[in-house]
C-alpha cells in the first residue's frame, strides 16, 4: 500500500478504463463505512486519487497503488488504526461481487475455497493467491506483488476478513480459523485482531496466510448454481483478459521482489532476477536501460521502508535493522545518517513534532 504523502502521485482511474489492478467490488460500501468511523470520504477519495462514480460500478477497475492508499488513507484520516480489520470482519461475500458469487455457486464450502482462490488472480493483479494443502488443513496465501506499494497493512487485514466470511456464511459468525498470519508488524491495538478472528494471531510473517482446518469444509453450499457459477467465472476471466496489456514496469517488480526478500537479509541480485525469470546479467542490463541499479533500487527500498516503520510508534528501533534485512543494528544506523542526516531516533521525534 503506497504511503500517504502529495495527492498529486495518485492520479484518478478514468471510468471504462480496462482491469488493471483490483475491481471496484472490493471497495463495495467503502464510502458508507469511511464516515462511520468518523473520517470524510471525499477527503480520503480525492487524496487517493479515486473517482467515487467508480465504487457505484463494481466490474471498473481501480488501480491497486490507488486502492491499498485509499484503505490507509481512510486509517489516518479517521482515527481507526484498525480500519481494514473491521471493513473486512463486515465484508459480506456477496458485497464482492464475481469473486464472492464464484465462492457462493459452488457446490461445497471446500470447492468454494477453491474457487475462491483460483479466480482471485484474475479479480485483483500483480498478487499472489494460493491454497497451500497442509494434509489436515489448507493454507491461504495472500501477498501484493506490485512494486510501487510499500504500505499494505490494511488491504492484508480486510483481505483476511473477507476470507473468514466466506466459510463463516456457511457455519455462522462464531467459525474461526486455526490460525492467521501477518507480513507487518504488530500493530498498536492487536488484542483485535485476536478477538474477532479468534484465533492465534502471528506478525512479521513471509506471507499474509489463514490456516483452515479441511473438517470445516465439508459442507454444502446452499447458494449452489452451477450455471451462474461458469457465467461469473466466465465474466471475470474475460474482465482481466481486457486488462492484460498493461503490466507494472520491471523497475517496480523488482522492488516488490526486494521488499518481499528482506526479512531473509539484503537480497541477492540472483534471486530477484530468477524470481522475475531473468538471467542476473539481463535483469542488470536491462535496469540500467531504465536509468536504475539493482543496488541503488535495494537502497531506496529499505530507505522508504525505514520511514514507513517509524511513523509507527509501537514498533522499537531495534526491530527495524532486522525488517530491512540489515544483520546488524549499526549498519542500518549508517545507512539512515546517509539519508536523511539524523539518527532513527531523532527522526522518529522530529516526524511525532510535525504530525
Amino acid at each position: 500500500m503506497a504511503e500517504t504523502g502529495a495527492v498529486s502521485s495518485f492520479a484518478p482511474t478514468p471510468p471504462g478504463k480496462p482491469h488493471t489492478g483490483v475491481l471496484a467490488a472490493a471497495a463495495s460500501g467503502l464510502t458508507a463505512f469511511i464516515e462511520k468511523q468518523g473520517g470524510d470520504p471525499d477527503r480520503v477519495l480525492g487524496r487517493s486519487g479515486i473517482d467515487p462514480e467508480t465504487l457505484s460500478q463494481p466490474t471498473l477497475s481501480i488501480a491497486l497503488p490507488n486502492y491499498c492508499h485509499v484503505l490507509e488513507e481512510a486509517a489516518r484520516q479517521s482515527g481507526c488504526d484498525n480500519f481494514g480489520l473491521y471493513y473486512g470482519q463486515q465484508f459480506k461475500p456477496k458485497a464482492l461481487g464475481l469473486l464472492g458469487y464464484i465462492g457462493l455457486c459452488s457446490p461445497t464450502l471446500e470447492q468454494a475455497l477453491i474457487n475462491f482462490t483460483r479466480a482471485f488472480p484474475l479479480h485483483q493483479l500483480d498478487s499472489t493467491i494460493r491454497l497451500v494443502d497442509l494434509g489436515d488443513c489448507y493454507r491461504f496465501d495472500y501477498q501484493i506483488r506490485h512494486g510501487a506499494i510499500l504500505a499494505r497493512r490494511q488491504d492484508a487485514e480486510l483481505t483476511m476478513g473477507m476470507v473468514a466470511n466466506l466459510i463463516r456464511h456457511v457455519h455462522g459468525s462464531k467459525w474461526a480459523p486455526q490460525a492467521v498470519h501477518f507480513e507487518h508488524p504488530r500493530p498498536e491495538q492487536w488484542q483485535e485482531h485476536g478477538r474477532l478472528f479468534d484465533a492465534p494471531i502471528h506478525f512479521e510473517q513471509p506471507c499474509n496466510s489463514m490456516v483452515i482446518p479441511k473438517r470445516d469444509l465439508q459442507r454444502d453450499m446452499a447458494d449452489h448454481d452451477p450455471l451462474l457459477l461458469k457465467v461469473m467465472q466466465d465474466s471475470l476471466l474475460q474482465l482481466s483478459l481486457a486488462g492484460r496489456g498493461e503490466q507494472q514496469s520491471l523497475v517496480d517488480a523488482t522492488r516488490g521482489q526486494v521488499r518481499q526478500m528482506l526479512l531473509g537479509g539484503e537480497p541477492p541480485l540472483e534471486h530477484v532476477a530468477e524470481q522475475l525469470g531473468l538471467a542476473p546479467w539481463s535483469l542488470q542490463r536491462r535496469l540500467r536501460d531504465e536509468g536504475v541499479g539493482f543496488s541503488q533500487i535495494v537502497d531506496e527500498v529499505r530507505k522508504e521502508m525505514a520511514t514507513h516503520y517509524l511513523k509507527q510508534p509501537q514498533l522499537p528501533i531495534s526491530q527495524l535493522a532486522f525488517l530491512l534485512g540489515y544483520s546488524e543494528i549499526s549498519a542500518f544506523s549508517r545507512a539512515f545518517r546517509r539519508w536523511f542526516g539524523l539518527s532513527p531516533s531523532q527522526w522518529r521525534q522530529q516526524s511525532e513534532r510535525h504530525s
